[in-house]
């Protein structure tokens, strides 16, 4: 159980906030750079920890990413035209570059009175398929976190963004709990639950294609310099040895689920209190395709997501599309990971009062989650640097490996050891 207090601390994410003082010591995904397709392309509009900023990409191919109203008279730049190496704002013409600097003033043709303005910009920079953006102050600027899915080939990566109407931490929370991915993703996880038989799903690419029937996995944790990884511990045929599913956490939302052949790098991004944008990165040694990642996750049906805008739609007003007579055969009556997770994230609220609740032993990466947040909004509170800032992440992944007996499950990944700043 977490108090009310904490609750709000950790959730609420606005300017002012202490949740939104840690938010705002981190580079964030802002857009995928299939967004911005080509240059002097549309902008786009972006709400980011409570604030609104708008996106583009100028004549040369380089983003930029400022406050969304016009330092003039307000009106919104998500509106203006992208063009000869600026944005200009529709209601009187000023023009912007990507720095912010003031590019032209037609209402006030003065040259010098352009130079001496800039326009409210921030750091932004694209890497891996993702458009990022540093939004906190400057003095205090991090160094850029490089993960392994920015080295990955182009054809061997897709990366998706999935807008969802609830809090950041419920989609945190659920990612870092293992034992919901046996039950909530039996008919993935589980193939011939029905018939109380289990048949490995053979499936590369699903990230819910467990070992192990086991619902009960024995979890242990350990903490890094990038937040904290824990190995859950699943019961095999062979008492000597367990499968063993490592996941980390990636302060402030980060984490790396493992599928057989792929890494699914998952970023749970706060537009606001009630809103975010998981941005969902797959990468391995062999070719993906976005298609086939679409229609896993359960995106491909309509109802449940609008790829124009990146929305995840299905709500209440249809129960979220479940078909009861399917769930004869299907666990949930939902088709798909991330239709399922996003599901139940939304069936929470749009911010969960985790003051009611009952935890038990498997919840214990949930609980340390909380507590790494908690640590890492007190730290900045005290003028002290949160965890994982500017670090080198390409040695950061998953796995779900057997484990004999004897053998530490840290010995899995040995790079999660060696993780130092980028």
């Amino acid at each position: 159980m977490l108090s009310h207090n904490d609750n709000e601390i950790l959730c609420r994410v606005g300017p002012g906030t202490p949740g939104g003082a840690l938010m705002r010591r981190y580079w964030h995904p802002v857009c995928t750079s299939a967004q911005l397709p080509h240059p002097d392309c549309a902008p786009l509009r972006v709400r980011l920890l409570g604030e609104n900023y708008v996106v583009f990409r100028d004549t040369e191919g380089k983003v930029g990413f400022l406050e969304e109203l016009c330092m003039h008279r307000g009106a919104s730049l998500a509106l203006g035209r992208v063009e000869e190496g600026g944005i200009r704002c529709l209601y009187h013409g000023w023009k912007f570059s990507v720095s912010g600097a003031v590019m032209e003033t037609p209402n006030h043709a003065d040259p010098k009175y352009a130079a001496r303005m800039k326009a409210p910009a921030f750091p932004a920079r694209e890497e891996g398929g993702i458009v990022w953006a540093y939004v906190g102050p400057l003095e205090l600027l991090p160094a850029f976190s490089h993960y392994a899915f920015m080295d990955s080939a182009p054809n061997n990566r897709v990366v998706l963004r999935v807008n969802v109407a609830c809090n950041y931490l419920q989609l945190v929370e659920g990612g870092e709990d293992s034992s919901h991915v046996g039950v909530l993703h039996t008919n993935m996880a589980r193939p011939g639950w029905k018939d109380d038989e289990f048949t490995p799903n053979p499936d590369v690419v699903n990230p819910a294609a467990l070992a192990s029937n086991d619902l009960e996995p024995a979890l242990k944790i350990e903490d890094t310099a990038f937040g904290f990884h824990y190995v859950a511990l699943r019961k095999t045929a062979d008492p000597r040895v367990r499968n063993a599913r490592v996941v980390p956490f990636i302060v402030p939302y980060g984490r790396i689920i493992p599928a057989p052949a792929f890494q699914f790098t998952v970023l749970e991004v706060p537009e606001d209190d009630t809103h975010t944008s998981t941005y969902i990165v797959v990468h391995g040694d062999a070719p993906v395709t976005e298609e086939k990642i679409i229609e896993l996750l359960g995106l491909n049906d309509p109802k449940y997501y609008d790829r124009k805008n990146c929305t995840f739609s299905a709500s209440w007003m249809d129960t979220f599309g479940q078909n009861r007579e399917l769930m004869k055969e299907n666990w949930t009556g939902l088709r798909g990971v991330e239709v399922e997770d996003a599901t139940i994230g939304l069936s929470q609220g749009p911010l969960y009062d985790r003051s009611r609740e009952h935890l038990v032993p498997a919840d214990q990466a949930v609980v340390r989650v909380r507590r790494v947040l908690l640590d890492a909004i007190k730290r900045v509170m005290e003028n002290r640097q949160p965890p994982a800032l500017g670090l080198d992440l390409r040695g950061v992944s998953a796995c779900d490996r057997q484990l004999e007996d004897g053998t530490a499950w840290q010995d899995l990944l040995p790079g999660h050891r060696q993780t130092v700043t980028a």
